[in-house]
């Protein structure tokens, strides 16, 4: 008897998130959140280029 490993902790959330949102819901939870990774990485990219020109503005 041991501690959950990791593949046990992501089939016990899995499992959680079917029961809390249902099987219907799953796909669009992850289509949202997919998007919402990649506007994040987008405004990630513009503030580190537009830290980059301060910079090379500042020199």
């Amino acid at each position: 008897m041991g501690l959950i490993a990791g593949q046990e902790w992501i089939f016990i959330i899995i499992a959680a998130a079917i029961l809390i949102f249902g099987a219907k819901k799953i796909p669009e939870l992850a289509k949202t959140m997919g998007k919402a990774r990649v506007e994040y990485e987008k405004g990630k990219l513009e503030s580190e280029k537009e830290l980059k020109d301060l910079k090379e503005k500042k020199d």
